[in-house]
């Protein structure tokens, strides 16, 4: 059984930085496309950052760029979201998702728009105070 556990999450002042993982479990290899997204009280969800195929390629929102940074250790089967330059407005639920296998890394990126994944975690909050 496919399992994916986040951690990391907490209560930090703007300016600040948090690291969250994403440990998986029930799956023996790499996971071709994973990515995290967050949902606000109130808002839609969004996708924040993808990674495909290891690292060959990354996606991340405009509103995260040059500030978040996206990367998977195989050998850990770990997703991790090293998080600098908090904003409050960073403040949300953030989950990771995962899936087995995706064509190519223009499919991987396709889904921070429509957040087609078949496995995901259950969320750490993460909250930004000013």
């Amino acid at each position: 059984q496919v399992q994916l556990v986040e951690s990391g999450g907490g209560s930090v002042q703007a300016g600040g930085s948090l690291r969250l993982s994403c440990a998986t479990s029930g799956y023996g290899y790499r996971w071709s496309c994973m990515g995290w997204f967050r949902q606000a009280p109130g808002n839609k969800r969004e996708g924040v950052a993808l990674i495909y195929s290891g690292g060959r390629n990354t996606f991340y929102a405009d509103s995260v760029k040059g500030r978040f940074t996206i990367s998977q250790d195989n050998a850990k089967n770990t997703l991790y979201l090293e998080m600098n330059s908090l904003k409050p407005e960073d403040t949300a639920m953030y989950y990771c998702a995962a899936d087995e296998y995706v064509v190519n890394d223009f499919f991987c990126g396709a889904k921070m728009r429509s957040g087609d994944f078949g496995n995901w975690g259950q969320g750490t909050q993460v909250t930004v105070s000013s």
